[in-house]
């Protein structure tokens, strides 16, 4: 199997699915990881060109956790991120068609944040576009319209899971993956008082909790057609 798995900023598919991205790796599958934002403008003190090399390199560092080996950014600077811009759907078009996914996880399209939510639109049409012939990119041939999982909210806040993954196994994978983020993480400690890694934690306890194991992650498959499956997609 091919997972395509692309979040908005570095740090945001570690918090909502890098569990589910292990197990898919211990299964033999062939995972790509995507971030769309170079995440510049996550820091209070670090410039943002510095700050947009350090969170490229944290991403690296955290795939590497889970054995994922393919990171891509298609770096755009945070809050600049637009579904529309032709450009920007052009690079997503061509990550498909070189990705082949059989499965694609990225945010609800109702996440908290604009640029998540320009991400979800972003996926969606780039994925459905992959398949057209006659529309151009670098990469060669088409990509089937892959069926599409929305990963949770940050906190779960508005997001009721329709499927659970037991990441029981892979939490620990998890948490290392994040704490790769230090530019994050460190930051929210030392400044806010915010222990993020024990947050994400919690936060995928409470989702083990609601399945009966004792961690998990929560997805919602799109329900667009040709999209839907009657096989067991996730792990």
């Amino acid at each position: 199997m091919k997972v395509l798995a692309v979040g908005c900023h570095p740090d945001d598919l570690e918090i909502a699915c890098f569990g589910t991205l292990a197990r898919y790796v211990r299964e033999g599958a062939r995972v790509s990881i995507c971030h769309v934002a170079n995440g510049n403008l996550g820091h209070a003190v670090i410039h943002p060109e510095k700050l947009r090399r350090i969170r490229i390199g944290e991403a690296k560092e955290a795939a590497a956790r889970i054995g994922v080996k393919d990171v891509v950014t298609l770096d755009v600077g945070d809050l600049e991120v637009r579904a529309k811009d032709a450009a920007l759907l052009r690079l997503m078009v061509d990550l498909v068609r070189r990705a082949q996914p059989d499965v694609i996880i990225t945010h609800d399209p109702n996440d908290y944040m604009q640029d998540h939510r320009e991400v979800s639109q972003l996926v969606f049409d780039g994925s459905f576009s992959a398949s057209v012939p006659f529309y151009e990119t670098p990469t060669k041939g088409t990509a089937g319209i892959a069926p599409l999982f929305y990963m949770d909210t940050l906190a779960g806040v508005g997001f009721l899971p329709e499927q659970y993954v037991d990441v029981s196994d892979t939490v620990d994978l998890k948490i290392a993956g994040l704490a790769e983020h230090h530019s994050q993480i460190d930051w929210m400690k030392e400044h806010d008082g915010i222990d993020f890694l024990e947050f994400v934690r919690t936060c995928t306890r409470f989702r083990g909790l609601q399945s009966g194991v004792a961690y998990a992650e929560g997805f919602r498959a799109s329900p667009a057609w040709p999209r839907l499956s009657t096989k067991r997609l996730l792990p």
